[in-house]
């Protein structure tokens, strides 16, 4: 059992968790994730690493409450414990190098693990800018922490209710055009890492994207998370999650995903109904 040490509630839906892990917290590195199981019989629940207190043996995830697992996940409070929690998985991003300058592209709950990887790009002497984008300004959050891990913060909404109204796209080309970046890290929805993908394939930039497609088992036995790179089948599990951004195929993957989304709402409407049935 895993103790949580903080419940917090960010944003609307989103939420973030500070978990007592130190096995966890002690190996874990930016770009890695873990899988939880909220108690004995729910289903397993992959999450991106956020933050990581190794002093305190604290593990922080955020995650949005949309299913019935991850609001399950979000009814916990502050001193009650999740069943299990495996990591860390994954490779984790490589931010040792110094680069020169590095932009970190991150859209919705993505910026949450974008700020770790963000903190350490910085430390390891790379300028640092971050680019953080949300549909609206109710949707945004970490925006102090995220301003301390880089050298500067760009915050984009869709409809213009905070920062600049546009994509995340907007700031990273007018930052590509003012000077040389050598580095392009991005995270977040597919569709969004597909265009920063195409605009940074122009300038010869590159760019790595953080994959997140349907996981299960987290070991590369399920083939859920596959990911054609380069014409060949990877699994974002264990050769990932991080991959050439430019030579990923978005638009299969996106494919597979509108099927897989299509099952997923119909089973979890069965499930909410056999859970009213109980009451």
């Amino acid at each position: 059992m895993y103790k949580i040490a903080s419940a917090k509630n960010l944003t609307g839906d989103l939420y973030e968790f500070k978990i007592e892990a130190p096995h966890i917290t002690r190996h874990g590195k930016p770009g890695q994730f873990i899988i939880l199981r909220v108690d004995a019989k729910g289903e397993r629940i992959p999450l991106t690493i956020a933050d990581i207190d190794k002093k305190n043996g604290l593990l922080t995830i955020v995650f949005m409450a949309v299913g019935f697992t991850t609001k399950k996940l979000a009814a916990l409070k502050t001193g009650e414990s999740i069943q299990d929690i495996v990591g860390p998985l994954g490779v984790a991003t490589e931010t040792t190098e110094n680069f020169g300058t590095v932009a970190v592209v991150a859209g919705g709950y993505g910026a949450a693990p974008a700020y770790l990887i963000a903190q350490s790009y910085k430390e390891n002497g790379n300028k640092v800018y971050m680019i953080f984008g949300a549909r609206n300004e109710e949707l945004l959050f970490w925006q102090d922490k995220m301003k301390n891990a880089c050298d500067e913060l760009y915050i984009t909404t869709d409809d213009g209710s905070f920062g600049i109204k546009g994509l995340v796209t907007d700031p990273l080309k007018m930052i590509i055009e003012r000077e040389k970046v050598d580095h392009v890290m991005c995270i977040g929805p597919i569709p969004m890492m597909r265009a920063v993908a195409r605009l940074t394939k122009e300038y010869d930039i590159y760019t790595i994207a953080s994959m997140n497609p349907l996981m299960v088992d987290g070991t590369g036995m399920c083939g859920g998370c596959r990911v054609s790179v380069d014409g060949e089948i990877k699994f974002a599990c264990v050769d990932g999650p991080d991959f050439d951004a430019h030579k990923v195929d978005f638009d299969e993957l996106i494919n597979r995903n509108k099927v897989y989304d299509h099952y997923t709402c119909k089973l979890e409407s069965k499930v909410n109904e056999l859970e009213a049935q109980k009451f």
